[in-house]
């Protein structure tokens, strides 16, 4: 199955391609988008699918990203300690007296480790004004010195981020690092003694396991908690030229639960919410990363701010594909076009320009950003590819270098 989604809201209109999107909605109130990531209300609950490539692409998914936060990354050098613990057994086919928890007790016991998240972006306007938005989402506290697990479309972009406790107590966040392709991002607040959410093993979920969501929904109602079971597991799915393979679940998530828990009927985290769907007849289709994968991610972010070794072309691409966009970006071929080239990357040594139409990467056909990512996802720091592009009505092949991905040169 290859469907078609964008970020955090999914719509399956019969005249429509399905899509998810982002469900960041602004806190005052303010329909526009966000940065493209972002629709509805800036509150946070991302992409959903099952093997999609998106519809909408921005430039963020192959572009600079990072935001004013971005430039200070770095790490800390320092590893994440998580809190684990051992269980007798993890057979899925124990009756309910193994140990399992009601619900009421997996609130209870890892309802302290869920926090609230809210962040102000600063933008300018066409007469370059500054202007302040907000967002909210949730994060997971993953120790009790105060690191905090997130996604990546939660903070992307901010300027500030706040952090309140259950308690009700707020910090100023620090982003130790952020990764787009995952979609996860690791903060710091000054604080210790806190209660660290209970490392789960995601690998061990099986299909029909009671799990429990926690989260912030619409950014305003920290806390709340949902249950459901494991719908699926490993749903492959493509957004913004990111793939990822994603758990599943019927648990209520709402926007705001993005970067929320999902806990097991032990109380242990099993994910991070990523993810909802919704649409005319469409329920009970959320989406979290496996645990197991966010703790790999969070190790390299701790140490080094992004993670190492993923090829960058270092180009911030556009799709062309409707009539509206073609009149948008003054373009009259539907396509795939590079918006921004960035400063001592691959693609600017190569001589790859804004405005050109990318149509081959290798010798292979190319018509999306999701293909171009794919494509370059394919090879190692340090190849060479062969990008052919379309400018001004000739045909150029170029040969470009491919470089680090970092916060600041996406692919």
């Amino acid at each position: 199955m290859n469907d078609q989604y964008t970020n955090n809201q999914f719509t399956n209109n019969n005249d429509e391609e399905p899509k998810v999107e982002n469900a960041l909605v602004p806190i005052d109130g303010d329909q526009k988008k966000k940065k493209k990531r972002f629709a509805g209300k800036n509150v946070f609950a991302k992409k959903t699918g099952a093997m999609m490539a998106v519809g909408l692409v921005l430039s963020g998914a192959c572009g600079f990203g990072g935001g004013m936060l971005a430039s200070s990354l770095g790490g800390n050098n320092k590893s994440v300690m998580y809190q684990s613990v051992e269980r007798t057994s993890t057979n899925s086919n124990e009756t309910s007296n193994s140990g399992a928890m009601t619900t009421q007790q997996i609130a209870e016991s890892a309802g302290n480790s869920v926090v609230e998240i809210k962040t102000e972006t600063v933008t300018k306007d066409s007469r370059l004004q500054q202007a302040v938005s907000e967002g909210a989402g949730s994060g997971v506290i993953v120790t009790n010195d105060g690191y905090v697990v997130t996604n990546n479309h939660v903070i992307d972009g901010a300027s500030k981020i706040t952090v309140t406790l259950k308690s009700g107590q707020s910090y100023e966040a620090k982003l130790v690092g952020t990764d787009a392709t995952s979609d996860v991002a690791l903060l710091k607040i000054d604080a210790n003694d806190l209660q660290p959410a209970v490392m789960g093993d995601s690998d061990k979920l099986s299909v029909g396991e009671t799990v429990v969501a926690i989260g912030n929904p619409l950014g305003e109602l920290g806390g709340t908690v949902t249950d459901g079971i494991v719908s699926a597991l490993n749903r492959e799915i493509t957004i913004d030229g990111d793939t990822m393979n994603l758990l599943q679940t019927n648990a209520a998530i709402n926007p705001g639960n993005s970067g929320g828990g999902l806990f097991n009927e032990y109380g242990e985290l099993v994910g991070i919410v990523d993810a909802k769907s919704t649409g005319t007849g469409v329920e009970g289709l959320g989406f979290a990363i496996p645990i197991n994968d966010v703790k790999t991610v969070v190790e390299s972010l701790s140490q080094n701010g992004y993670v190492k070794g993923r090829p960058s072309l270092g180009v911030s691409l556009v799709d062309v594909n409707s009539a509206e966009t073609a009149m948008q970006y003054r373009v009259s071929e539907m396509g795939v076009y590079v918006a921004k080239v960035a400063d001592s990357s691959g693609a600017s040594a190569a001589g790859i320009q804004s405005g050109d139409m990318i149509v081959s990467v290798d010798g292979t056909a190319v018509s999306s950003a999701a293909d171009v990512k794919t494509a370059i996802k394919s090879h190692q720091v340090g190849d060479t590819v062969k990008i052919e592009v379309q400018r001004g009505g000739s045909m150029l092949t170029l040969n470009a270098t491919l470089g680090e991905e970092t916060p600041t040169t996406n692919n």
